[in-house]
């Protein structure tokens, strides 16, 4: 049973619900831009699993066959409280390497360059982790955790860590002292000198308070979302590639053999001696900052919408179809696709390339619908339609102001 399949509609349910409530009492935290651009690296983070399982799947099972451990029993109640908690500390380990090194870093920033904080920012994930995220649960295999057990109570970790992305809850007093909560969770994600590489905890607090990596939040310190070298972009690509971008280039321009090899393996912040003297103007600025907020039409934000939500259903269908074995990378591909024409739609990109993109993207919908289902192509056909309307609309608006500037 995959529970984070299972919860997606309630996470979607919930973002409504915190949506409604802010705009109710006067604190929206929401920017349709921002969410769409989370929810789509969201959707590509899941639908990566048709794709590959990495190698992690491969170590566990040798390291299972291999451990002098007995196998745990999965009916005993306390081998699943056990679990829980190794596991979380098997998180707070690989997600304070994700935050210290490099290598890990560049997986794991995904998940920060939002610069609101909402449960949207819950849902933006890494597609990437895979690669060496699973390192750092190996013991747990070699001490007899049974695979099932694993998946179940990581699914549980991730789920719980959900509903702390919001900005509407406050402390929560001796809860603070025990558990992860919105407000400890904040600051994780503040881009201020005082909060950075803080509270790396997924549902226990105490291990950031045993390891001297806790910090509270502090009224006179407002929370600053986002990372300190912002990408200002909505591009999924962009929002994969950059660190590694960056970490490849400090060690093209490097002439040190040994700071070289040292770069992926260091501080995110490092970079080699003679490197950072040539590129002083890396150098990051205190906050306070402006927000990536290109100002884009309502057809536009409207049409962006949209796309998510049709391609999002397709998914999750997609993920209890038979039809769709043998075509896992395709569906992968049209959803990246589907994100990167996004990216554009909301950004303010040259119209006529943001129309063929959409072009393109709707015969890979129609595509992928067909595979599904006859009945289900003719279903997105009105909604498809509505999506090009708004795109005429907006292009007849744009001729109608050129002609009158």
């Amino acid at each position: 049973m995959d529970l984070i399949a299972l919860a997606v509609p309630f996470f979607l349910l919930a973002i409504a619900i915190e949506w409604s409530w802010g705009r109710w009492r006067g604190r929206d935290t929401y920017r349709l831009t921002d969410a769409v651009s989370s929810l789509t690296l969201g959707g590509l983070s899941q639908a990566r699993r048709f794709v590959a399982l990495g190698v992690g799947g491969s170590v566990y099972a040798w390291l299972a066959s291999v451990t002098p451990f007995s196998t745990w029993n999965a009916e005993g109640w306390w081998a699943w409280v056990l679990a829980f908690v190794l596991y979380d500390l098997c998180y707070y380990c690989s997600h304070r390497a994700g935050h210290e090194i490099k290598l890990f870093w560049a997986a794991h920033v995904v998940h920060h360059q939002s610069e609101d904080y909402n449960l949207s920012t819950a849902l933006r994930q890494t597609s990437s982790g895979f690669l060496f995220g699973w390192i750092f649960y190996t013991p747990l295999f070699f001490i007899g955790v049974p695979a099932e057990m694993m998946v179940t109570v990581g699914a549980l970790n991730l789920i719980y860590q959900f509903w702390v992305h919001t900005e509407h809850v406050g402390e929560l007093g001796w809860f603070e002292y025990v558990f992860v909560s919105p407000s400890n969770h904040r600051v994780h994600h503040a881009r201020n000198t005082q909060y950075l590489d803080r509270n790396y905890g997924g549902v226990f607090i105490v291990w950031d308070r045993l390891f001297g990596s806790y910090q509270r939040e502090l009224a006179s310190e407002p929370c600053i979302y986002g990372i300190t070298k912002p990408i200002q972009s909505w591009s999924p690509v962009e929002s994969w590639i950059h660190v590694y971008r960056d970490m490849f280039n400090d060690m093209r321009q490097t002439r040190s053999w040994t700071q070289r090899l040292w770069v992926p393996f260091s501080h995110p912040a490092w970079q080699p001696s003679d490197v950072a003297a040539a590129n002083s103007s890396l150098t990051r600025e205190d906050p306070p900052f402006e927000k990536y907020d290109p100002q884009v039409s309502v057809a536009r934000k409207v049409s962006g919408a949209v796309n998510l939500i049709l391609i999002t259903v397709l998914l999750l269908l997609a993920q209890r179809s038979e039809a769709l074995r043998g075509y896992e990378a395709y569906a992968w591909a049209m959803m990246l696709w589907f994100g990167i024409a996004n990216a554009a739609l909301l950004s303010n990109a040259d119209s006529r390339l943001f129309r063929l993109q959409e072009g393109v993207k709707l015969i890979t919908l129609f595509v992928l619908a067909g595979l599904l289902s006859p009945q289900l192509t003719l279903a997105i056909t009105p909604i498809a339609l509505i999506g090009v309307s708004w795109q005429f609309f907006e292009k007849e608006r744009e001729e109608v102001a050129d002609a009158t500037s």
